[in-house]
Parts: C-alpha cells; structure tokens; sequence
C-alpha cells in the first residue's frame, strides 16, 4: 500500500498585475533551481560536506582559461598568463591554472612562498606590490624572480642589495597612467604623464646594477571599458620603444596586469554584468591591435603578460547554503536569514550576487532582504532582492564567488567552511578543510597568571 506523500504548503498570496508595454500581464520571473554542479547533486555535497560550502569546478576553470588564451594567442604571437595569486591562492585552485601553463603573480612574500611551495619556478614569478621587505626582496633575487618595482624607495634598496649580493636582479617598473578611467589609479607605481616612469626607467639604466626587462601597469579592477586597455598598451610600448632609442636596451615584455571584468553585476549597475561586461575577445583585441601597430619590429615584438584573476575564476566558484529563518521587517518586507554572511561573501559588499534556490519552490515571488547569520547589522547578502518564499532547512546557491571570497573571508563569530573542487570526472575533493576551534586556538597563548579563574 503506497503512503502519498504530504504536499507543501502554501500561503495564499494576493499579487498585483502590472500592465506594461511588451505584454498586458507584465513581466513573469521564474526561479529555476540550480540541483546540480557539474553533474553532482547540490543536497549531496551538503549532506556529505556541510553547509555552508564552497564549490570550485574544476572544468569551469580549465575552460575559462583555454577561452581567454585563445582570445589573445589567435592576435598575437607572444602572450603568457601569470595567476593572480590573491585572487584565489588555495593550492589546488593555483595548481589548476599552472598545469595550463599561467606563471605566477605574487603581491607578498606569503604569496611569494605559496607559490614556490607549488613548484612554480622562481624566474616564473612576478613579484608586485608596494611592501616588499628586504628579506622579500633577497629572496626574490636568488631566485631570480622578476621584481616589479612601486616606488623609489623599493629601487633603492633594490641597488644596494644588488651590490651586497653581486648579483644583478630582473627588474620592471610598474606605471600608472591616464587611460580615461577615473578615479585613476595612481598610488602604484610611476606616474607616465608627470615623467616619473621615465625618471625611474633612467636611474635603473645609468646604475646598470639591476636589469630592467619589463614594463607593467594595472590601470584598475572590474574594468568594462576594453577600449582604456588600448591607451595603457600604447604608453607602455612607447616607453619601450624610447628606452630601445636612448639605451639601446631591448624590453622583453610588456605586462597589462589584471582587471578584466567577470560576468557578476555591480551594485547599483541598471543593467546585468552578463549584458554589459567585455568578452575576452574584446580585451584582446584592443590589446593585441594597438601592441601590434606600435611600431615593433618582428624581431623585438615584446612578450604580452596577463595577469588575470576574476575573469578566470568567478564563474568556477558556488556557495551553498541554508536557510535559517524567515521574519517580516517592520516595513513589511520578509526578511530571510542564511547560514552564512559578508564574512564568508565578502564580494556582497559590491556584486548584487545571483543567488537561486537549490530544489523546486512557488513561482510566486516578493521583495525580500537576505541576511546572514552574524550579529551585526552590516550582515546584509541582498539589501533588496525578489525572491520566492523559502523554508527553514531549504537551500540556496550563490553564483560566481570565486574571486577574492576565499582570500578575504573573515573567521569571524563562525568558523570557515570547507571548500570542495568537483574534478573532471565529477568527482568532488576536498580543498581545504572546514576550521576547528582547535585550529583557531593553536596559534594562542594564555599567561600563566590568568588560566586560573575562581567562580
């Protein structure tokens, strides 16, 4: 005898029909479940590994990668990748992307040594960022790292190890610049329209300790305009064809650094990332077009270098999760409570991230505001979102997190999650472990004089 199965409950919901232009009922919103990642079921991965719970695909991010390497390689002849390791520096993410073939790209000497720990040789890594210690700075010299160099006092110290070690370190400079994208970027690096990239570029030459080999720059984040890439390759290839003219000297490459724009919309933005954001092929083509018409010869066509980051690997994250609780606000909004907040999305601060129930739910909808679990007001995932009514226990999905969330999440009030990587085969590995307060703890040290406590 076959037991029916109780139906969910559904309140009765009133919900006004708005006439528009395009249809006389208005718009219809679906909301359809994300149940599976990569062929693996989403209430599997959190029974098994909890929730929440961080899923990288491992497809995404090989896919993502070779489309972005053909979009420059089929325009120019020279092109080299180097991962953004603060991006994203969990090893196997980091693994991923060098097994394709990208160097490394490192802004501290804890990211200088991640990347040594996996294997990545020292002359493939660029070492940027303005706090490089002397002890960084050594290290990077015996292993022949390139060092981009962000302001004078980093050059100067750079000469003088030079001279200490007798050795005679691979140098850029980096450069800001006016690319028509503003606020610009001016607090890296040597300005170009002031003279003070032409200035450094002078000293490093006269004092031949060091050897300068590139040029780079990194006009800004979340870039939609692929156009202010074209302006930044131009200045960088006409400081290299005057130090060519001056010196006689023959730069080696030219590197465009990072910022293309994932697919996630900004905050505040009336149109969706995915309507407005540049393809690769656009970022290549302004590029390749402007380094190819610079004037190089064949011979002396420098190496592109690309440091991309969150192009590469946003869409390759998730975020699972679980809902709490819901309430209704004082101005009548439902208000639902997620088991994790800003302190695991740290990206929630300035993406309207998309976030999709993970099984069937009513396709009624209303205005609502996500929360997090935390006890701090700030905790907020989606100020205003419409969004189906869902019940305690239910789960949801959060896309593209795979920038940034897994290096600037906070262990605040709860402990981090696991991240798992589903592999090729639909396999799914674990990438690092969820914290213990053990863990937390072990770095702690209490004086003898306040472990006794009478009660």
């Amino acid at each position: 005898m076959s037991v029916k199965q109780k139906k969910r409950y559904e309140r009765p919901i009133l919900k006004p029909v708005t006439q528009g232009v395009t249809s006389k009922f208005g718009p219809i919103q679906t909301f359809k479940p994300i149940t599976h990642i990569d062929g693996v079921s989403v209430k599997a991965l959190i029974e098994q590994h909890g929730s929440p719970l961080f899923v990288i695909s491992e497809r995404t991010l090989r896919s993502t990668y070779r489309q972005a390497r053909t979009a420059f390689r089929t325009r120019y002849p020279k092109v080299q990748f180097a991962w953004s390791y603060k991006t994203n520096y969990l090893n196997a993410v980091c693994q991923v992307f060098h097994q394709e073939g990208a160097w490394a790209e490192v802004v501290s000497g804890f990211e200088f040594d991640k990347a040594l720990g996996n294997g990545v040789p020292g002359d493939r890594i660029l070492f940027n960022g303005p706090d490089k210690t002397e002890a960084d700075l050594r290290k990077a010299i015996e292993h022949d790292a390139v060092i981009h160099i962000d302001h004078f006092d980093e050059l100067y110290t750079l000469l003088s190890l030079a001279e200490q070690l007798d050795a005679r370190p691979r140098v850029a400079i980096r450069v800001n610049m006016d690319t028509g994208i503003y606020p610009m970027w001016d607090r890296f690096g040597f300005n170009y329209e002031n003279g003070q990239a032409w200035e450094a570029i002078t000293k490093i030459m006269v004092h031949s300790r060091l050897d300068l080999v590139g040029l780079h720059c990194h006009i800004g984040t979340y870039m939609l305009s692929a156009q202010a890439y074209g302006v930044a390759a131009s200045k960088l290839a006409n400081l290299a064809k005057n130090i060519r003219k001056e010196y006689d000297h023959v730069i080696t490459y030219i590197d465009l650094g990072g910022g293309f724009a994932s697919r996630n919309t900004l905050k505040g933005s009336y149109y969706a990332g995915s309507d407005i954001v540049p393809s690769f092929d656009d970022y290549a083509e302004a590029i390749c077009t402007t380094l190819l018409q610079a004037g190089f010869s064949k011979e002396a066509l420098p190496l592109l270098v690309l440091e991309t980051g969150r192009a590469l690997v946003d869409d390759a994250g998730w975020l699972l999760g679980t809902v709490i609780a819901n309430k209704r606000l004082s101005d009548g909004r439902r208000a639902t409570i997620l088991d994790f907040g800003v302190n695991l999305l740290f990206t929630s601060f300035w993406y309207a991230h998309t976030i999709s129930p993970a099984q069937e739910v009513s396709q009624h909808s209303e205005e609502a505001v996500l929360y997090g679990p935390l006890c701090m007001n700030i905790d907020v995932i989606r100020e205003s979102i419409t969004f189906p009514p869902m019940q305690k226990g239910e789960h949801v999905v959060v896309h593209r997190v795979g920038a940034y969330n897994m290096t600037q999440w906070m262990q605040f009030i709860t402990l981090r999650p696991r991240v798992v990587m589903i592999d090729l085969e639909g396999k799914a590995h674990v990438i690092r472990q969820a914290e213990t307060l053990d863990y937390i703890q072990s770095v702690e040290q209490v004086p003898e004089h306040l472990k006794k406590v009478k009660w």
